[in-house]
């Protein structure tokens, strides 16, 4: 039985984000139901957003890492079971690993790929009127864009320099800048 857990209050934005939802559809109905989460987050918080597929979670960071120039934040979602080898963890890590690795580059991005031994977990964390990992996902990446967004505002009001060539010490010489 998985713990009930607290949650943010969803960012309010004054420009409308563009969202990229990337899902991987290899389980139909788990798919289905982490899009539906995402999809109500996103409305929720007054975003647009579009909704690609690619063949697995492996596939998902490239996707994003491909379309980063068009969108503000990115819903990374889709479902890995263990099977009897170990290309599950493979799948697991290196899907976990990409998504990092283009989040630490700036890029908003909320991971819901479900790692899963079984079928029921899968059912009961994908579930939108349940655990809702796909709503979660889509949260946790706007409120990645709602941080970015607050440190990365203009300049406006701060102590900037006059010109480009300041002189910290001592009389410029002329003819330099």
């Amino acid at each position: 039985m998985a713990l009930q857990h607290d949650s943010l209050t969803p960012p309010k934005f004054d420009t409308a984000p563009k969202v990229l939802i990337v899902i991987s559809p290899y389980y139909g109905e788990i798919a289905t139901e982490l899009a539906a989460g995402a999809a109500r987050a996103i409305k929720l918080a007054g975003a647009g957003f579009e909704t690609i597929e690619v063949p697995g979670a492996l596939e998902i960071p490239t996707a994003i890492r491909l379309a980063a120039k068009n969108f503000d934040a990115f819903v990374a979602l889709g479902c890995v079971i263990r099977g009897e080898t170990s290309h599950y963890e493979t799948v697991c890590n290196d899907s976990a690993r990409g998504l990092m690795l283009l989040g630490l580059e700036g890029l908003c991005i909320g991971n819901g790929i479900l790692t899963v031994e079984n079928m029921a977990q899968a059912e009961l964390r994908a579930d939108a009127n349940g655990q809702n990992k796909g709503g979660g996902a889509a949260e946790a990446a706007l409120h990645l864009l709602a941080i970015r967004r607050r440190f990365t505002k203009s300049a406006k009001g701060r102590i900037a320099p006059a010109s480009e060539h300041i002189m910290m010490a001592g009389k410029a010489d002329k003819g330099t800048a």
